[in-house]
């Protein structure tokens, strides 16, 4: 099954996708748009194109596990893309994702400007490996 993640910021937005055998997580891109309606008209767009079954939002709890101003903002950016296709939707905690994208980056001597162009892919990436890891297991 084709899923595509989403790792919604303000200002940039990180995707990613796995292939139909939920193999592996792949980045895709990263949407610099911080309006959510046209994000979430973007997020669709790419879904289409890559025939996402499932459309898989990163939720960022708090380290005790409750819900921030954050968290709220992708469940409401996860009912606008809800609003504009088919395809289901579903949220998966994301906690920490961004410290280990840097992490991640940081060990592959990606700095500066390039890494903050592709940061929250990675973190996309790692939560999409994260969720179809899970499927696998459950």
């Amino acid at each position: 099954m084709v899923i595509l993640s989403v790792d919604y910021g303000d200002r940039r937005t990180g995707i990613a996708i796995c292939d139909k055998l939920e193999m592996l997580a792949s980045p895709v891109c990263v949407l610099n748009e911080w309006n959510a309606e046209t994000l979430a008209d973007k997020i669709v767009n790419i879904a289409n194109e890559k025939r996402a079954e499932i459309i898989v939002i990163g939720l960022p709890r708090n380290m005790d596990g409750s819900k921030g101003f954050r968290a709220e903002a992708c469940e409401e950016l996860g009912a606008l893309v809800k609003e504009r296709c088919s395809i289901k939707v579903d949220f998966w905690d994301e906690r920490l994702t961004t410290v280990s994208a840097h992490r991640i980056l940081s060990e592959n001597n990606v700095r500066g400007k390039k890494r903050k162009s592709v940061v929250d892919a990675v973190a996309a990436e790692l939560i999409l490996q994260d969720y179809i890891d899970f499927r696998k297991h459950s």
